[in-house]
């Protein structure tokens, strides 16, 4: 099986932690999806962080599963935020219609 392609954590003030790690590609996106949709209206964290710090790329995909999973928090009422390793990875996902107020570039904030 090798390295998950994510991992899901839940801190100690309840947010929940996704991380994906390399290329999310269409192999990861059924995956990626259930663990999302799990999360949010199953568990209905007051905040879910995805964090794409070990994230090298998102394919079309992925980015649309992204974007509505925002919509979708919103109607249940969780905070979503995505820690992006890049510029270039939030311009792609802004570009998707993510709420740049959502974004948190990881650079800008202790690990």
């Amino acid at each position: 099986m090798g390295i998950p392609a994510l991992d899901v954590r839940t801190d100690s003030d309840g947010t929940v932690v996704i991380r994906p790690h390399g290329l999310v590609g269409l192999n990861h996106a059924v995956e990626l999806r259930q663990v999302l949709v799990h999360a949010v209206r199953k568990l209905r964290p007051m905040r879910l962080v995805l964090d794409l710090a070990d994230v090298t790329g998102l394919d079309p995909i992925n980015l649309g599963t992204v974007s509505a999973i925002c919509d979708i928090a919103d109607d249940h009422s969780v905070a979503v935020f995505i820690d992006c390793p890049s510029a270039v990875l939030a311009g792609q996902l802004t570009a998707a219609g993510v709420s740049p107020r959502r974004l948190r570039l990881t650079s800008t904030r202790t690990r």
